[in-house]
């Protein structure tokens, strides 16, 4: 399609490297890359998109790039060295790419957000631990570690987005990025799949992508992650008693695969259950022998020892 909007200019044809790319950006016409950008197509080509396409762009370069991506619905990335704008149109959208010290300042402070959310909800999250073992959730606790499991989330989006913009200079803050938040969105989903209200038809995951829609003005009103999870409307979700299956504490016992755990919830239920099974209970599970039976006891114990521990510290 984008061939009718192709005048003039050298047709290439040839394997795409970044030095025949600069190469090649030294002429004033566009330059057009294959739909799997392996390849250069053409180099210092004029695009005569339709005139009719409506554009809020000023400059002639930007006009043409917004029209011919509207009217070819391909990437479109339009440079203005005069003014140190780049500009990304694809279809209707438009994006303009930051100046790199920008972008990796904003980076750089966002990170910074993600750690002090991310130390809240650990404080959060250890509460939960520990009140998982004494069987005295209650709903808020539930709805406060999934709102602040979010919290961090949308701000790891934020990072995510300026490390794309940085490209290759962005792979020392992916590698913070990572090391911050670690398995945090399992995390937030193996919640949801504990608490996730007996009856309720859409799957953890959906009630996940459910949670990552909501603005932040919705995200901190208890009532709307209630919802969400299946329950109804309660004054004081503090007074609201819940009891987990156990998917997220039992998948942190060493060498546990799914399919044990997925077993062992449906066996037992509960989380308070598998605690309060002695090891021939245990053995009776599919896929348990006696040696994992009596891993699985031992880890709860240290993991509950462990969780009182972290709670005295904090």
């Amino acid at each position: 399609m984008y061939k009718r909007q192709v005048d003039g200019g050298f047709r290439f044809d040839v394997e795409y490297t970044s030095s025949r790319l600069y190469e090649l950006a030294k002429m004033d016409g566009a330059i057009i890359l294959s739909a799997d950008f392996k390849r250069i197509l053409y180099a210092n080509a004029q695009l005569i998109p339709s005139s009719d396409i409506a554009t809020n762009e000023t400059g002639t370069r930007h006009r043409t790039a917004e029209r011919t991506a509207k009217q070819s619905g391909e990437l479109v990335i339009s440079i203005s060295q005069r003014r140190s704008l780049i500009t990304i149109f694809k279809g209707n959208s438009r994006y303009v790419l930051e100046d790199t010290s920008k972008v990796s300042a904003k980076a750089n402070q966002a990170l910074q957000t993600v750690e002090k959310y991310k130390k809240v909800f650990d404080s959060k999250l250890s509460i939960l631990n520990e009140y998982e073992f004494n069987d005295i959730v209650t709903l808020e606790n539930v709805i406060i570690a999934i709102q602040r499991a979010e919290m961090v989330m949308k701000i790891v989006d934020e990072v995510q987005r300026a490390i794309y913009e940085l490209g290759e200079e962005g792979r020392l803050l992916q590698m913070q990025l990572q090391e911050l938040t670690g398995d945090l969105e399992k995390e937030e989903l193996l919640i949801i799949k504990d608490y996730i209200a007996p009856g309720k038809k859409r799957t953890n995951t959906k009630v996940l992508e459910d949670i990552k829609l909501l603005s932040h003005e919705e995200l901190i009103k208890e009532q709307v992650i209630a919802k969400l999870l299946g329950y109804g409307d309660f004054d004081n979700y503090d007074e609201v008693g819940v009891y987990t299956k156990g998917y997220r504490i039992l998948s942190k016992i060493p060498r546990m695969p799914s399919n044990i755990v997925e077993n062992l919830v449906k066996s037992f239920k509960s989380f308070q259950h598998i605690l309060s099974a002695d090891i021939p209970q245990l053995d009776d599970v599919e896929g348990i022998g006696e040696v994992r039976a009596r891993t699985i006891k031992q880890s709860l114990k240290r993991m509950q020892e462990q969780f009182v521990f972290d709670n005295l510290i904090l």
